[in-house]
């Protein structure tokens, strides 16, 4: 699967000591200054009103670092996600660094990233993403003592790069992706933040996203067609989801399910009116992008919703004539599980999408809309195996999804195309710990072993 340019061992980004590289980047740390004093009111009153968002702050300036444990004699690999999507799909690398003997801890970004990353990994082994500001950057890097850093996808922030290039870490991309307007917003600004040379290592998900990379970093990196690590992450086995949780969200009542899966607003109201106008024999479970969106949700579609935390907290029936609303982290994938229809969110809006390969890996139709810029490759898998069924909006979603209700067969065919495709795809996580292999420092094990 995998195809490299040059065969040579790639070798960390060395300290540059240009007066034009020194110039930019004390100007952008003046200007994370700047920012912070202008907004200080806002945050800091965010900060004594919300502990949530004080959580975020006194974390992202590195105040939580100790409770990562300390370092042992292996040598010690940060693997960055930003989010939930990216810490999931990093599982299987894990696991392939850990069995090769590196020691591994993990980063991110969101509330919800760190929140899975803690939940997958343990506590011990997750912190937060810092902040790009110099003094901060070099204390997470001082704290954690790291040898090496992995990205997943794309991060990357100018000072925690500059400073992985100082302290001499080798730093990859894995599962690399740019999409276009990506791409032409980074290759904007490549000569005043000078950025991708700075990392040692792309291993990217196809060519396409392979040409980008090798055109933002002027041909000058090493650069590895290795595929999309999130297919191996997904489990295709199709597990039962326990007898509680389909309570919760399929009640006593025999209905069809349909799940619509990381939405976005406003999405949740044209599903809801899809709804109640073409497929109202079927119960319905909304599950938004960021549960922190619920309360508006449910403002918005005037209370007429079940909670899934209230539902569980007060014992109630459930009642499948109302929306489920799920306001939990980390149940997506068992609630897929149960669904007969899934729409997947992200698509009906200028946003550029969510995951569809999580529904399809559980054998389920799916339907999405035209805005795929983040999942192009996923979208145009499931496509062209007949797994998806791709809308052009909003106004086409109610019918869609009826027809699919009431075809058993067509349904059942799209599940098996799905996991039949995405079992094709397999084999980056070994592809990509390949190619890690000539980058990273040595470890105890003397070699990686595909995950």
């Amino acid at each position: 699967m995998a195809s490299q340019e040059g065969g040579q061992r790639a070798e960390p980004v060395r300290r540059e000591g240009s007066l034009r590289a020194w110039v930019l980047h004390t100007t952008y740390d003046f200007l994370w200054v700047l920012c912070a004093l202008a907004s200080s009111p806002w945050w800091v009153s965010r900060c004594v009103f919300n502990r949530t968002f004080r959580r975020l702050v006194w974390e992202r300036l590195g105040f939580e670092l100790k409770k990562v444990h300390a370092k042992g004699s292996a040598p010690r690999v940060l693997v960055h996600g930003v989010s939930v999507g990216e810490v999931k799909a990093a599982q299987s690398l894990v696991k392939g660094l850990e069995e090769a003997g590196y020691e591994v801890v993990l980063s991110a970004t969101t509330d919800t990233g760190v929140d899975v990353a803690q939940k997958l990994y343990g506590a011990s082994r997750v912190a937060r993403f810092p902040l790009d500001f110099s003094p901060v950057v070099r204390r997470f890097m001082r704290v954690l003592r790291l040898d090496a850093v992995v990205l997943v996808e794309l991060e990357v922030w100018p000072s925690f790069l500059l400073a992985a290039n100082r302290r001499e870490l080798p730093v990859a991309v894995v599962n690399g992706r740019i999409t276009e307007r990506s791409y032409k917003r980074y290759e904007a600004f490549r000569y005043l933040l000078p950025q991708f040379h700075r990392i040692t290592m792309f291993c990217v998900q196809d060519e396409e996203y392979a040409e980008r990379f090798r055109d933002l970093s002027n041909g000058t990196r090493s650069i590895v067609v290795t595929g999309n690590i999130k297919v191996d992450a997904l489990p295709l086995e199709l597990r039962a989801p326990g007898p509680e949780l389909r309570r919760d969200v399929c009640g006593e009542a025999v209905r069809q399910l349909v799940v619509a899966g990381s939405t976005h607003e406003p999405e949740e109201r044209w599903v809801v009116q899809a709804w109640r106008s073409e497929f109202p024999e079927a119960a319905l479970v909304l599950c938004p992008r960021h549960p922190d969106r619920c309360d508006g949700v449910s403002d918005h579609l005037r209370g007429e919703v079940q909670r899934l935390t209230e539902l569980r907290g007060s014992g109630e029936v459930r009642d499948e004539s109302l929306p489920l609303l799920v306001d939990t982290v980390g149940e997506l994938e068992e609630i897929y599980g149960l669904a007969d229809v899934v729409i997947v969110g992200g698509t009906f809006v200028q946003h550029g999408g969510q995951n569809m390969m999580e529904p399809a890996a559980a054998g389920r139709a799916v339907v999405h809309g035209p805005s795929v810029e983040n999942f192009v490759q996923e979208a145009r898998l499931l496509e062209r195996a007949g797994a998806s069924k791709v809308i052009d909006g909003e106004a086409e979603l109610g019918r869609t999804v009826r027809e699919l209700l009431a075809d058993d067969a067509q349904r059942g065919e799209m599940g098996q195309l799905g996991r039949a495709a995405i079992a094709g795809e397999r084999g980056a996580t070994g592809a990509t710990l390949a190619a890690l292999e000539g980058m990273l420092p040595k470890a105890g094990s003397g070699g990686m072993a595909p995950a």
